[in-house]
């Protein structure tokens, strides 16, 4: 292909009973081609499609649309040709000969031919329009659920950053240099029940005497919005405690925050929310 390929192995989708592997290539989804020959009569079916004229037609087009490397003028003496019974190139030759970034024919570790997506769904409607049906939405299930991935892997961060700050903050401003390990953990864990009264209005100790049955504690029960919240107002009391506001002020300021931050997460919809 003429440039450094970066493959990471993304996930399998299952089509018509067979397995099929996507990866991503230089940050673009690209299927197993083989994975789909599989079922449908191996590498015959395969080197058929890419001997059709229409099929040689529509990669030249693609790769002139996305690729600024592809060598158009070895592309129209393939396309010349392509439709004549004696015609036959393989993955391997259209890549080496047109610089195309399409198709991709890899030996060793996820070894196999792989196309990006726009030219997969192709081959599928090759296979047949059912199984190209069925492809669309197995692949669209697979990004709907990254997508979701990415979304909460975004929050579980930023709640990391929004707890290092919150500690950070706590640490340099309400724990004395000489008190031991024990004693900061009773000032960390009261600065965290002040963001418990400020949101749940109890706090853990309370919790767990009013629920002796359940495992946990009261941040496991808590929904979306309400842990959305946690998150902002662990970073508001960083900043509260940096202005050297008392915990009392910190916890009456904290409540109102609470409130009008709830009140207009409830009044959003829960898919808009999480996009």
């Amino acid at each position: 292909m003429g440039c450094l390929l970066m493959i990471r192995k993304m996930a399998k989708i299952t089509v018509d009973d067979s397995e099929i592997t996507v990866v991503r290539i230089n940050d673009e989804d690209y299927l197993s081609l083989t994975d789909m020959m599989k079922a449908h009569d191996g590498e015959f079916f395969f080197h058929n499609w890419l001997r059709n004229r229409n099929t040689i037609e529509f990669l030249g087009i693609w790769e002139k649309v996305y690729n600024p490397n592809f060598n158009s003028v070895e592309f129209d003496r393939i396309k010349s040709m392509a439709g004549l019974n004696n015609f036959r190139i393989s993955a391997k030759e259209w890549i080496e000969s047109t610089n195309a970034i399409g198709l991709v024919s890899k030996a060793g570790r996820y070894g196999g031919t792989y196309a990006h997506k726009d030219l997969a769904m192709e081959f599928a409607m090759w296979i047949s329009p059912e199984f190209k049906v069925y492809l669309i939405r197995e692949f669209q299930r697979l990004k709907e659920e990254e997508q979701k991935q990415l979304g909460w892997s975004a929050k579980r961060e930023l709640s990391k950053i929004n707890y290092r700050i919150h500690t950070d903050a706590i640490k340099n401003n309400l724990i004395p240099d000489d008190v031991t390990s024990a004693q900061a953990n009773v000032i960390y864990a009261d600065e965290a029940d002040v963001l418990n009264v400020a949101m749940f209005g109890m706090t853990a100790k309370m919790w767990r005497d009013q629920n002796p049955t359940l495992k946990g504690n009261i941040r496991d029960y808590a929904n979306i919005n309400q842990l959305i919240c946690l998150s902002n107002m662990e970073n508001l009391n960083a900043v509260f405690i940096e202005k050297g506001m008392t915990q009392s002020e910190r916890l009456i300021e904290l409540n109102k925050i609470a409130i009008h931050q709830m009140k207009i997460l409830e009044c959003v919809d829960d898919r808009k929310l999480l996009k």
